[in-house]
């Protein structure tokens, strides 16, 4: 990403350059997203050719048919008749970004490779951003120690990958 758009002063969408230099950043994407993408480039290219002189190339990625940007209304608009049809409880547009940190946060993501997908300057904002996510998982934590240590014998919750001889568990005195 090396620039955005917003709306300036005069009521039109520009794109200007990003907030800080860690927001301009490649991000990996999973092999379904990329697959979407190309998808999605190719269905472009057709609405390109039938605009014909009428199309705005501006290089963005989501645009009009027209080539012009997407008013962020609309973008709202079609977004919320989205989560109505699939009949999921209504959130804003940028709680995807949240959802996604919490997702990753919740399958054991280091928070500095968090902060680097998000582009924060500083792994502080990360941390208290997310410092509810890091509760529950430290609570979650807590509670998987405290079955281990009521019975030792019910609970195993490391994978055996053949490597390193079996535990024991003997009860700690």
């Amino acid at each position: 990403m090396r620039r955005t758009l917003q709306r300036t002063g005069t009521g039109g969408l520009t794109t200007l350059p990003t907030k800080t230099i860690s927001s301009e950043r490649r991000i990996a994407l999973p092999t379904v997203c990329v697959a979407s993408l190309s998808a999605h480039q190719s269905r472009r290219a057709c609405e390109r050719q039938h605009a014909d002189a009428k199309w705005m190339d501006n290089g963005l990625v989501f645009t009009r048919p027209d080539g012009h940007p997407i008013e962020p209304a609309t973008l709202t608009r079609h977004f919320d008749a989205l989560l109505r049809r699939s009949h999921l409880r209504a959130i804003r547009f940028h709680d995807m970004r949240h959802s996604t940190a919490t997702l990753l946060l919740e399958q054991g993501v280091e928070l500095v490779v968090i902060k680097e997908l998000l582009g924060h300057a500083h792994i502080g904002v990360t941390a208290t951003v997310y410092a509810h996510v890091r509760l529950r998982l430290q609570r979650d934590a807590i509670d998987l120690l405290g079955r281990a240590l009521h019975n030792p014998a019910e609970t195993t919750t490391q994978r055996d990958d053949g490597d390193d001889p079996p535990l024991c568990t003997a009860p700690v005195r």
